[in-house]
């Protein structure tokens, strides 16, 4: 037997620690500390406590925010103040509901499509100039949108929108971040193979985009429109300019609420917890869409 054949010596403390490295590195990979526990734990008390205060006064009176002994249990008047947000005529609450859904989800549906169309553009086709196109797209996420206010009004004012929900969608119709977003993400999850496939099978290249681009960027599609829904539903600057109070989204007719001399606190936060209704129940829904795309989405890759 020469020494190329001696098997090597091993002792029992080597075989311990042999058998004790992949457990402590499968522990620490499935298994982590109190300290992200902590962590975890304190960003979502952060993200509730909002929604709990809100309730607390909301389910009390005019005169719960101003008691120094506020009980930290809601009280029963919330349905009582939501049927006030409902019934008041200057609020016009139905109506804002209605626009801000059918609005919101306008922009988020014309968002997510120009965005993947744009982002696809970006990404997989070479044509002149595409970088400094990009980059100039990119650059317009850096102008305030105050900046634009004015001459969006002067606009719409022309051609008679000012009161108009249209007067707030056609501005949403595509974002910057969704064109940027969209081309980092599609530059990965698309490999050149597949569109050198479908083109040597004659399709055309929207034929392309529509049938592997959309399908790869199912993920990202999901959590922009998400997103996009959200920002849209909340978004009250613009809309308070250019509506009026017969035909305005839910944020501006809630802040119809506190346009008195004296506001009362408990229907106004009541009429907060209406509005956020829609948007936590699209998040139950859509939250399994957004992560069983992404689920779907890592296991692709």
């Amino acid at each position: 037997m020469t020494a190329l054949d001696t098997p090597p010596v091993t002792t029992s403390a080597s075989k311990e620690a042999v058998a004790r490295a992949p457990r402590r590195r499968g522990l620490r990979g499935t298994r982590p500390g109190w300290v992200v526990y902590a962590f975890l734990g304190a960003m979502i008390l952060g993200s509730v406590f909002p929604y709990y205060w809100s309730l607390l006064i909301g389910s009390g009176d005019s005169y719960t925010i101003r008691d120094p002994n506020m009980s930290w249990i809601p009280g029963g008047n919330f349905f009582a103040n939501a049927a006030k947000v409902v019934d008041d005529p200057a609020v016009n609450f139905w109506a804002a509901l209605w626009n801000s859904i059918w609005s919101s989800a306008l922009i988020a549906l014309s968002v997510v499509f120009f965005s993947t169309l744009a982002g696809w553009a970006f990404a997989k086709l070479r044509f002149r100039g595409s970088g400094v196109l990009l980059v100039f797209v990119v650059a317009t996420m850096a102008v305030p949108t105050q900046l634009g206010v004015v001459p969006l009004y002067i606009l719409f004012s022309d051609i008679g929108w000012t009161g108009q929900v249209g007067a707030i969608i056609v501005p949403a119709l595509v974002t910057a971040f969704g064109v940027f977003w969209m081309t980092q993400y599609l530059r990965q999850a698309v490999p050149d193979e597949l569109i050198e496939a479908a083109r040597v099978d004659g399709a055309s290249s929207f034929r392309t985009f529509l049938t592997v681009g959309l399908p790869a960027a199912r993920p990202a599609v999901a959590m922009l429109g998400l997103f996009t829904f959200i920002s849209a539903w909340n978004n009250f600057f613009w809309p308070f300019i250019v509506l009026d109070r017969e035909n305005p989204t839910l944020p501006v007719a809630l802040s119809l609420l506190q346009s008195n001399h004296f506001v009362d606190y408990s229907i106004v936060l009541a009429g907060v917890l209406l509005s956020t209704i829609p948007l936590l129940i699209l998040f139950v829904f859509a939250g399994k869409q957004l992560v069983s795309g992404i689920m779907a989405g890592a296991v692709k890759g």
